[in-house]
């Protein structure tokens, strides 16, 4: 997976840079299919205390790509809500992508059934 991290008003340290890395593994474990990963990091000085930190993730997969973003008082904080949503919206296009197959099968056996009688 190719990985892109930007920074605005931010000092990188290898903390964060893991931190983040830890948290693409276990994405990248929910969808193999993972193009790319884009992850922007923010710091705004002149927002309220409770949302000087945002971080943003676009992860580049097959169909639309994924998009989630959040602001907190603190980086690691907003650095994981973002990557759970992330993770909330894997969960769901493979929950929808399973469901479709089950009604098709179901559907097709139903058939099956009606043409044997």
């Amino acid at each position: 997976m190719k990985f892109v991290l930007t920074t605005h008003n931010v000092t990188l340290t290898k903390a964060i840079e893991d931190h983040i890395l830890d948290k693409l593994d276990k994405l990248e474990h929910f969808n193999r299919w993972a193009v790319d990963a884009r992850v922007t990091l923010e710091h705004d000085h002149t927002k309220a205390p409770e949302r000087q930190f945002k971080c943003g993730v676009r992860l580049g997969v097959r169909g639309p790509d994924l998009f989630a973003e959040d602001s907190e008082r603190d980086l690691y904080t907003a650095i994981d809500l973002a990557f759970k949503k992330i993770e909330q919206q894997i969960r769901k296009r493979q929950s929808r992508r399973k469901s479709s197959k089950h009604t098709v099968a179901a559907r097709h056996k139903r058939r099956q059934q009606e043409a044997d009688i």
